[in-house]
């Protein structure tokens, strides 16, 4: 059975949470195997690297969550750690201060750590209900998630792909384009965008975006089908491009992930174009 990482990262919480850090760790790098590993994955994976002594593996894991997201408060304070560990005091002093400094940024009225650890619950929740088939209250939960952390971007992109799946073409367009102007270099989303706008009729803007791809990542069979698509104007070729879209891991890392750490401001619930709802 085809085991999702969100699934496999709760598990390993559950292993973390009896002390099972071994345990957290096998199931962790199977997650991040797939490509589609979010900051909380390497987070949680450089924390139990360094509860069982291997702080080297630790520091790269956590390096890896705040490079995907710099506001990550809490990998910043267990980065921090590790390095004082390793005994390179003057880095561990700088991330101390680079946490106390983003933790005082409120957001929607909350504090930033309360606020992200609230954006997970949403997130978490709308994942149970995706799961579950609720995929209207899927949507909504990260609407909500991303209200509290607008800078969470691996929301926003898995926001994206189910407003495509639930047929809001424009709503996922706007929220890819969010991303992509906040992460240029993540092609994944700008990919993603590309296919918004074909399913949105704006077939030109599909093809300036996947053509960009193209340039930038030769090697994506994935863009090679969009613009093949695209040239064949073959509507009947659409269901099986998307489920090669689902289906094929991430190439390039993931947005920023909200993990417990984030950025600031908050936007709300507004309309998007067409009235439809959108969390941007």
């Amino acid at each position: 059975m085809d085991v999702s990482p969100e699934h496999l990262v709760e598990q390993a919480r559950e292993r973390f949470q009896l002390q099972d850090y071994y345990g957290a760790i096998h199931l962790l790098e199977e997650v991040i195997t797939t490509g589609r590993a979010f900051a909380d994955a390497h987070h949680l994976l450089g924390l139990s690297y360094s509860l069982v002594g291997q702080q080297d593996p630790a520091l790269a894991q956590l390096d890896r969550a705040l490079a995907l997201n710099p506001h990550y408060v809490e990998a910043l304070v267990h980065r921090a750690l590790v390095l004082n560990e390793l005994g390179r005091e003057a880095e561990a002093d700088a991330a101390f201060r680079r946490a106390a400094q983003i933790g005082g940024v409120p957001r929607q009225g909350f504090p930033a750590h309360v606020a992200a650890k609230l954006a997970n619950h949403h997130a978490r929740l709308g994942d149970a209900y995706l799961e579950s088939g609720g995929l209207a209250t899927a949507i909504d939960q990260y609407h909500a998630a991303l209200a509290l952390g607008p800078a969470f971007h691996d929301l926003r992109y898995k926001l994206g792909r189910m407003l495509l799946e639930a047929g809001r073409a424009l709503d996922a367009r706007e929220h890819f384009e969010i991303i992509v102007r906040a992460r240029p270099n993540y092609l994944d989303a700008a990919a993603m965008l590309g296919l918004a706008c074909y399913l949105a009729g704006d077939g030109l803007a599909a093809k300036a975006v996947w053509e960009d791809c193209r340039e930038r990542r030769p090697e994506d069979p994935r863009v090679e089908a969009y613009l093949a698509m695209l040239a064949r104007n073959d509507n009947a070729a659409l269901p099986q491009v998307l489920a090669g879209a689902a289906a094929s891991p991430d190439t390039e890392p993931p947005p920023p992930r909200s993990g417990d750490g984030g950025s600031e401001g908050a936007g709300g619930r507004g309309r998007g174009r067409g009235g439809r709802k959108t969390g941007a």
